[in-house]
C-alpha cells in the first residue's frame, strides 16, 4: 500500500490468501480512499495466476518473501505481461537464481538492488504454471 500512496497514477491488485488479512486491507483501502485504484483478491496466488482475466496483464509484481524464491517466481510470473518485472525480497544468503528454471517461467534475472531481486518476463509464462502446489517440488 505504501507504493500505491507514492505512485498516485497507478492501479493495484493486492493478493492475500488469508481472509482476515484481506479484510484488513479492504478496510485500509477504504480509509485511505484508494478504492478506485486498488482491488483486493482474497485468494492464493497460485490459483489466481490461472485466471485468464488476471494472467499476463501486469507491468509489475511486487512480492514480499512469502515463500522460497522458486515459489515466489512461479506464483508471480503468470501475472506479468512480456516486459513486466517481478520485484521480490531476497533471502539473506543471496544465492544465485538459476537461469534454466527461470527461463522455464519466461523470466530472466536482470538485477539485484538493496535486498530486492528484479526479474523480467521475456516470454509469456507457459500455461502449465503456476502448478497447484509449487512448494511441494520447487523448480530450484
Amino acid at each position: 500500500m505504501p507504493l500505491a500512496l507514492t505512485w498516485t497514477e497507478t492501479d493495484w491488485l493486492l493478493v492475500e490468501a488469508n481472509g482476515r488479512r484481506a479484510r484488513f486491507l479492504e478496510q485500509a483501502v477504504h480509509r485511505l480512499t484508494l478504492g478506485p485504484r486498488i482491488r483486493i483478491r482474497a485468494e492464493r496466488a497460485e490459483l489466481l495466476g490461472r485466471d485468464p482475466a488476471e494472467r499476463g496483464c501486469y507491468d509489475a509484481v511486487v512480492a514480499r518473501g512469502f515463500g522460497r524464491p522458486a515459489v515466489t517466481a512461479e506464483c508471480g510470473a503468470p501475472f506479468l505481461r512480456v516486459g513486466g518485472r517481478l520485484l521480490t525480497s531476497e533471502p539473506p544468503d543471496e544465492r544465485p537464481w538459476p537461469e534454466a528454471p527461470l527461463a522455464a517461467l519466461g523470466l530472466i534475472a536482470v538485477g539485484r538492488r538493496a535486498g530486492v531481486m528484479v526479474l523480467e518476463q521475456r516470454q509469456p509464462c507457459p500455461d502449465r504454471f503456476p502448478r497447484r502446489s509449487p512448494t511441494k517440488r520447487p523448480l530450484f
